[in-house]
């Protein structure tokens, strides 16, 4: 049988033990590893690997030996529970196998989690997975996460509870990290609340999220979309000193600005273009441009644009001018513009 993607989270937190075998597949060898570890942990418990009652089979040796993997179905553990057999890189050489072990398949019998790459429509792994009454396939794509494999990720790393705002701020970072990176900031959650029972916040994430290298840039841009003008001229010194181009800080705040205006003409609000921005933007942050957006308005936005463009232009065309002083003096401009009521 066929199971969705959507169905697929639901039986991997929590699967049928009485279910002869799952094929999980897909180009994303990422994705496919973090389905099957999750699956397999849910099968067999956090010792089943200890305890002897996990089977790995490399999909290639199975052409050598077919018979090893109705042995090791079959097998009995010397330790009680539910068992899996898993073949890894399964290719058409091995379906032969896979499907007498799925005849031959009694309850009681070890589990077969079987993972493959790509396969097409035609393939007769998948065939012969969709077309068994007591067996799954499940194709695995590319898509982020969604909700309900995030909250599945968040509970295997024993997360307790999680703020609507910081389930947002996941979600947005689940479209931006590969799935195994996402994992990884999970567990860095878990461990940065441990001990601290209140649900996480925009704030937690943002701490255990991928540090910025541009947080003094990020400064100055707050400062200046947030009219401050006697910030301004001491960011750029620091920055300069650091050896930050004028261009560069020019190219950093167009990418700022548009932000803004991207966020001003959502039809759904600011706070839903920011959510759409790439890459996301996490806990205070958030927040800060979202407030910026709704200050300076769509109008006021488009004629920051046009400064930023003149900018540009100038120092990229003009060798002679002090391109940081040109740059100060844009960020002024803005900051001018923002403090306008």
């Amino acid at each position: 049988m066929k199971l969705s993607p959507r169905d697929l989270a639901g039986y991997v937190a929590r699967p049928e033990p009485d279910r002869a075998g799952v094929l999980l597949y897909g180009g994303d060898a990422m994705r496919v590893s973090l389905r099957r570890q999750a699956l397999i942990k849910a099968l067999v418990g956090p010792k089943g690997d200890e305890e002897m009652r996990l089977t790995r089979i490399a999909g290639a040796d199975l052409r050598r030996d077919p018979a090893a993997l109705m042995d090791a179905m079959k097998a009995i553990s010397m330790y009680p529970g539910p068992r899996a057999v898993h073949v890894e890189g399964a290719t058409e050489q091995a379906a032969p196998a896979i499907t007498a072990a799925l005849a031959e398949f009694q309850p009681g019998d070890a589990t077969l989690v079987i993972t493959a790459g790509s396969l097409a429509a035609r393939s007769g792994l998948r065939k012969t997975f969709e077309g068994h009454k007591n067996a799954y396939a499940a194709g695995i794509y590319d898509d982020p996460p969604d909700r309900a494999e995030i909250e599945a990720m968040l509970r295997s790393a024993g997360l307790g509870e999680i703020s609507r705002e910081g389930m947002t701020d996941l979600n947005d970072l689940a479209r931006a990290v590969d799935p195994g990176d996402l994992a990884q900031i999970i567990e860095k959650l878990a461990v940065y609340k441990h001990g601290d029972p209140s649900p996480a916040t925009p704030e937690d994430v943002a701490a255990v999220a991928p540090a910025s290298t541009e947080a003094e840039l990020d400064t100055l841009l707050h400062a200046v979309a947030e009219a401050d003008l006697q910030r301004i001229a001491p960011l750029v010194a620091r920055l300069s000193d650091q050896g930050e181009g004028a261009v560069r800080l020019c190219i950093g705040t167009a990418q700022h600005f548009r932000r803004l205006y991207t966020a001003a003409i959502d039809p759904g609000g600011p706070a839903a273009g920011i959510s759409r921005a790439r890459p996301p933007v996490f806990g205070p942050a958030r927040n800060r441009m979202i407030r910026q957006a709704q200050s300076w308005g769509a109008m006021r936005l488009e004629t920051a644009l046009g400064i930023i463009t003149e900018t540009d232009l100038t120092l990229r065309s003009s060798q002679k001018a002090p391109q940081m002083a040109v740059m100060e003096r844009a960020l002024i401009r803005l900051a001018m513009l923002g403090a306008q009521r």
